[in-house]
């Protein structure tokens, strides 16, 4: 067992950038209220709006149209409501489409009741089925209401990157709105909110390796707002209210900023990394499968199964290698379980999906350990067999 621990679950959470982290400190420091009216207030005020236009950024944004929220998951369920406002209007949403490779945060369908949330079905590639998404949309009943689709732009476990311009071109020509979770996707591809033609973005701080608890919605505009999910002092403009989390925002933007930094330069030394990777265990295991590789991916993510090897025991025979990788999403409080994204590409669950993602800090001497670790347990895999 290695003595030295590898971190490679990148896509779980990013490392704190050093300067995400100096900028935390700096905002901890800040003693005034962003809603004060005096100096002090109006200095840390002006420190926010600087940070709102850090995010508004990455993602080809309005500063104005930047909802800061304490995470990706929380902004999930403020925009996934049937309850939206045009000005005093109140204008109902009648159904959410939500395909089957969704994060629990936006597949759980937020506000809208059980009997309002539908499914749409994906290829047995891991990309959603358009076709499937366009026949839900015409058939959807109008007298309940907008229809609204919430799409993933990467997939948290593949890494591949989903049809979202073609989703959203479908959406709008049935009139509908279109969610885009950009959670694994900002700073590992360019992000633009207008190029997608979303109608609402969502981000999160710390898979940018910004502090945890913080995250964005961002709309195209704001004549159609959800209505807020946290009422009280009518702090962002009324969609969030509570005083704002000014040190996670500052880290939160730090961490926005340097993603949006060189991202060509960085992503091509990143995905080198995992091209070699790949090389590797294909080398050590030849009946390896590695999901989505002859697909549009982002660079930093590797999801395959290995035949025979359970994703539980794969996690801790990595984990005793002194690795850490996940075994698919992280987001069930440690749960390590079937995967839902191999459940609905038609395989298998029970196959033992292990995903390995890579970030800023990773080596090619991580890389090296990995590959060593992986061959360790496929040597391990083919004794077990002859065995038996």
């Amino acid at each position: 067992m290695s003595t030295n621990r590898i971190y490679l679950d990148w896509n779980a959470t990013a490392a704190l950038l050093p300067e995400a982290r100096e900028a935390v400190l700096d905002g901890l420091d800040l003693c005034g209220n962003a809603s004060s009216v005096h100096r002090e207030g109006r200095a840390v005020r002006a420190r926010v709006e600087t940070a709102r236009r850090q995010v508004a950024a990455l993602a080809g944004a309005d500063p104005a149209h930047v909802t800061f929220l304490a995470g990706a998951t929380e902004a999930a369920n403020l925009v996934l409501t049937p309850d939206f406002r045009m000005g005093r209007r109140a204008v109902t949403l009648g159904g959410l489409y939500v395909s089957a490779i969704e994060h629990p945060a936006v597949f759980e369908g937020g506000r809208f009741p059980a009997d309002r949330r539908h499914e749409i079905p994906v290829l047995p590639t891991g990309v959603v089925d358009l076709d499937a998404l366009d026949a839900m949309f015409a058939a959807h009943d109008k007298s309940l209401g907008l229809p609204m689709a919430a799409l993933m732009l990467v997939n948290n476990e593949t890494g591949i990157i989903q049809p979202v311009e073609k989703a959203a071109e479908i959406v709008h020509r049935h009139g509908g709105l279109l969610v885009v979770d950009a959670v694994q996707a900002a700073g590992r591809m360019p992000v633009s909110i207008a190029a997608l033609d979303a109608d609402f973005l969502i981000l999160s701080s710390h898979k940018l390796g910004g502090p945890k608890g913080v995250g964005a919605l961002i709309s195209r505009g704001e004549t159609l707002m959800p209505a807020p999910l946290v009422r009280g002092g009518g702090q962002e403009k009324g969609h969030h209210s509570g005083t704002e989390n000014v040190p996670g925002i500052l880290g939160f933007a730090a961490a926005a900023a340097f993603a949006a930094d060189d991202i060509e330069a960085r992503n091509t030394r990143i995905a080198a990394l995992r091209d070699r990777l790949e090389d590797g265990m294909r080398a050590a295991a030849a009946d390896v499968e590695i999901y989505g590789a002859d697909l549009p991916r982002v660079a930093n993510t590797s999801f395959f199964t290995l035949p025979g090897l359970k994703a539980e025991t794969g996690q801790i025979a990595f984990d005793l290698e002194g690795i850490a990788l996940s075994a698919g999403s992280a987001c069930s409080s440690g749960k390590v379980g079937e995967s839902q994204v191999l459940k609905a590409m038609g395989r298998d669950p029970r196959l033992g999906g292990l995903r390995v993602s890579l970030g800023w800090a990773t080596t090619d001497q991580d890389i090296d350990a990995a590959i060593a670790a992986f061959a360790k347990i496929a040597a391990r895999r083919r004794a077990a067999g002859q065995a038996a």
